[in-house]
């Protein structure tokens, strides 16, 4: 069992000093920022669908959850798995339209897949999107050799914010969940990693600096992208090697 991680956040500095045997990286949002995209779509989907548009208060609540917990709440009621499927697969199919020819890897991500090379430290995708969004979205970044332990959310029993697919993804790489780095850009995502007792940085792609560092659920830091990861409490991954912290 991973040590439970400190009610509140530690910060930067405990990150200047935290030599990761493992990264896990979730994908929407973090690895690539197309959350506008998603919005884009989901825009599509429920204006068709007669729903309200998406408040920043729903996009909270919602962000980094799985499709079969995110369309019921959308649509107030509970949904069979027949429903959910479907409204999924029409989103979803919305969503990979748009998005073709407009993915890049978020500012930074080759440095910093680059630096964890060259330190031997492995990394790993935790992820809430299904099957076919990720296929298509590391295919999009030409990622799909490079990220090629993925770990999704509709392969655990719960998504996020229960830890459940960081657990997964700390042990597809053979690490302890403690001695692992998160990466998110969503609440929930932040609230699972943290649960599952991960330092974790957040990136401000979708969300304020000052909603993604709650003091209770909230990440180490919130930076605007991998760049600033490794110019700040990342710059170690630059300097000569060092031996892992234990």
């Amino acid at each position: 069992m991973a040590s439970a991680r400190p009610a509140a956040a530690a910060g930067p500095g405990r990150l200047e000093a935290f030599r990761p045997r493992g990264v896990v990286f979730d994908l929407d949002g973090t690895i690539v920022d197309n959350m506008a995209l998603h919005a884009e779509a989901f825009a599509t989907f429920v204006a068709r669908h007669g729903i309200p548009p998406l408040t920043r208060e729903d996009r909270v609540r919602l962000d980094g959850k799985r499709n079969r917990e995110i369309f019921p709440i959308l649509f107030g009621r509970p949904l069979s798995d027949a429903e959910w499927q479907a409204h999924e697969a029409e989103k979803e199919s919305l969503y990979r339209e748009i998005s073709t020819g407009r993915l890049s890897p978020h500012r930074g991500f080759a440095r910093l897949l680059g630096a964890l090379d060259a330190r031997g430290i492995p990394v790993a995708v935790a992820t809430s999107a299904p099957a076919e969004n990720v296929t298509h979205t590391l295919r999009e970044l030409d990622l799909a050799a490079r990220l090629s332990t993925v770990v999704r959310a509709d392969q655990v029993p719960r998504g996020k914010p229960f830890p459940d697919v960081f657990l997964a993804a700390a042990a597809a790489l053979g690490a302890e969940p403690a001695a692992c780095l998160a990466f998110e850009d969503a609440p929930a995502g932040i609230a699972a990693a943290r649960a599952a007792g991960m330092a974790c940085v957040a990136l401000t792609t979708s969300f304020a600096a000052s909603t993604l560092l709650d003091p209770d659920t909230g990440a180490d830091a919130a930076l605007p992208d991998f760049d600033a990861f490794l110019d700040g409490p990342g710059r170690w991954l630059l300097r000569g090697p060092a031996p892992h912290a234990s």
